[in-house]
């Protein structure tokens, strides 16, 4: 709401003291019109030929995009929402048109470059409001979450497991080793198989996980597969980073 107009303060007028020549009165009298001495108009200021004004919208609109950099380049290592991951695009996009698919919840997965070929049970959200991996007697096998698209529909569907255990290797223990380009295969309920492209493979601290990009982008049918990686930081807190496949869907097939 724009800010109301302030009334005038009423008040006696300022007195103005003037010099009289010899012989006038003091004052004017009543109804009298006492002319004012005319101004010159100043000159207009010299033109720069080759110049124009910086237009103050486009000198406003620029502060404004400065001060929200600084701010998110602030937030990222505050907080651990890292704005500067808005701001560096979508991922690279596979080299042809896109499908998409109705909902299906998925069975199988298949990593061929990995050499992974896991069962996929369904995880929900972890007492804390982080996303649950499967139960670790079951850590041969991927956990997809439910409360997100399936894989093949707009968004980003994703899949988590672990790395490895007190027993050995897990289902993800070589999520780290994948490259852009590798194929990643999954089969669904209504027997379809949604065919993903790695598009990149990012490590990012667990405190500065970019939200957004991981779960947010609903422009295309994608796939994201979540894993632990980076140090090992001992007792509960695990390790100390995530490893994030970033893939895009570029075909399906009936199994």
């Amino acid at each position: 709401m724009p800010p109301r107009p302030r009334a005038a303060i009423a008040g006696p007028p300022a007195r103005v003291v003037t010099a009289r020549p010899r012989g006038a009165p003091a004052r004017p009298t009543a109804g009298a019109v006492v002319p004012r001495p005319r101004r010159r108009p100043l000159p207009p200021p010299p033109r720069v030929r080759g110049r124009r004004p910086f237009p103050l919208g486009m000198l406003a609109a620029a502060l404004v995009f400065i001060g929200l950099f600084c701010l998110g380049a602030g937030l990222g290592t505050t907080t651990g929402f890292d704005l500067r991951g808005l701001l560096r695009g979508p991922d690279k996009p596979p080299p042809r048109a896109f499908p998409v698919l109705e909902p299906s919840p998925p069975v199988r997965l298949t990593i061929p470059a990995i050499k992974v070929r896991a069962p996929i049970l369904e995880v929900g959200l972890a007492v804390d409001g982080s996303v649950d991996v499967p139960p670790v007697q079951r850590h041969r096998e991927a956990g997809w979450f439910r409360d997100g698209p399936t894989p093949g529909q707009f968004g980003p569907a994703l899949i988590v497991g672990h790395a490895d255990t007190r027993t050995g290797p897990s289902v993800f223990h070589d999520l780290d080793r994948m490259r852009p380009g590798q194929r990643i295969e999954v089969l669904r309920r209504d027997r379809r198989v949604a065919v993903f492209e790695v598009n990149s493979v990012e490590h990012f601290a667990k405190s500065r996980l970019p939200i957004e990009r991981v779960y947010g982008d609903y422009r295309r049918p994608q796939l994201r597969l979540v894993t632990c990686g980076g140090r090992w930081l001992g007792g509960t807190r695990g390790y100390s980073d995530n490893v994030v496949v970033f893939a895009s869907l570029v075909a399906t097939r009936r199994s």
